[in-house]
């Protein structure tokens, strides 16, 4: 029974095992190293709107998680299997599971929003929730959904603060964002301008970058470069709910529910706006199995 005391107690055995585990490998790397072999590592390949994550179920902490370079060569496009992103799920105590998201630099990263909507289509196809679920992110747990025409909706967390500039906004919808309004977001230098914004502007930590055209009044194209990748991705799902709730704070739209053509597809953002705070807020769109495989690390 989910939530039972054997449940929790199930999991914290198998962590305690994980962890003797661990130590003994780690030992036996150190004294004995000819006996760290690769591990053939199995993996899905899922994307939400072109937003595309290399998932492993590491519910038996297997995955060497600190092997900084060998994440980024899973993620790099053209030697690895190629991803925005690389994303564990866990067992989690206070949920049906936990994701933890990688960066495609080998970073842990912070929310990934269409990252949390593949994982739930991950975990409901590996059986571990329904399609009424409840996860732990690095940001807090999240409450998600899935349709019956497959679409995933992710319940993000409340918004209170947004900072309006003369020409841009900056909010955290679970990472942080840069958002920002121009003429012609098809024909926009996303990467040029974007890049000298994350580091220039932004210090150490950076922030990813949202351009931003309206098409009527409550339809806005995006285009994002995310921290992380350093790149364009092709959507991002923290991106498409900071331009939401951005465009609604700025007066563009007075709707509740906002459209987001990207480039990989279609996202959609609906919330509750009472004095200034954005609560109730759903990022919906679709997360789609690509292929499966193995890989040696």
């Amino acid at each position: 029974m989910k939530g039972s005391i054997f449940t929790k107690f199930k999991k914290i055995f198998n962590a305690v095992l994980t962890l003797f585990n661990g130590i003994l490998t780690q030992g036996f790397c150190v004294e004995k190293p000819y006996l760290c072999l690769r591990m053939n590592i199995p993996f899905y390949k899922y994307h939400g709107a072109g937003n595309d994550f290399i998932m492993i179920d590491n519910r038996t902490h297997f995955f060497p998680e600190n092997n900084t370079d060998g994440i980024q060569q899973l993620c790099a496009r053209n030697f690895g299997v190629g991803a925005d992103g690389l994303i564990l799920l866990e067992d989690s105590l206070e949920a049906d599971f936990k994701m933890r998201y990688f960066n495609a630099n080998g970073s842990e990263g912070t929310l990934c929003g269409n990252g949390g909507r593949c994982t739930v289509a991950f975990a409901y196809f590996l059986g571990i929730c329904s399609k009424d679920t409840r996860f732990e992110a690095v940001d807090g747990l999240h409450h998600a959904q899935i349709a019956e025409n497959g679409l995933v909706s992710l319940h993000m967390l409340d918004v209170d603060t947004i900072s309006l500039f003369e020409n841009h906004a900056f909010l955290d919808t679970g990472s942080p964002h840069h958002v920002e309004l121009v003429e012609d977001v098809a024909n926009f230098p996303v990467v040029a301008t974007g890049r000298s914004l994350r580091n220039n502007t932004y210090g150490a930590a950076g922030s990813n970058i949202n351009f931003v055209t309206q098409l009527n009044d409550h339809t806005f194209q995006i285009r994002t470069y995310e921290r992380g990748v350093e790149d364009e991705t092709l959507a991002c799902g923290t991106g498409a709910t900071a331009v939401a709730i951005a465009m609604h704070a700025l007066k563009k739209t007075a709707k509740n529910t906002v459209e987001l053509p990207v480039k990989g597809g279609h996202l959609s953002v609906s919330f509750t706006e009472t004095n200034g705070t954005y609560s109730n807020i759903y990022l919906t769109g679709p997360a789609a199995p690509v292929f499966k495989g193995t890989f040696n690390l």
